[in-house]
């Protein structure tokens, strides 16, 4: 499992899902100038980034479940 290369993607991605989430609510608790500059930059990236985490996840079950590495 670990030497699956859509596993390892899709870890990266949750990963890279956390950090950004972890930014935006940095932001938002520390307030001033940069939550009101990048705070909807950071949620799209987000989102974005929370998508491809999902659709890397999905993949790997349905690849799992029908026997493909």
């Amino acid at each position: 499992m670990f030497s699956d290369p859509i596993f390892i993607l899709a870890v990266v991605a949750a990963f890279g899902t956390l950090i950004i989430l972890m930014i935006g609510i940095g932001g938002f608790a520390k307030g001033g100038a940069f939550n009101r500059k990048h705070s909807n930059r950071l949620m799209r990236y987000r989102i974005i980034a929370q998508a491809v985490a999902v659709i890397l996840i999905v993949a790997f079950a349905y690849l799992r479940g029908t026997g493909g590495n």
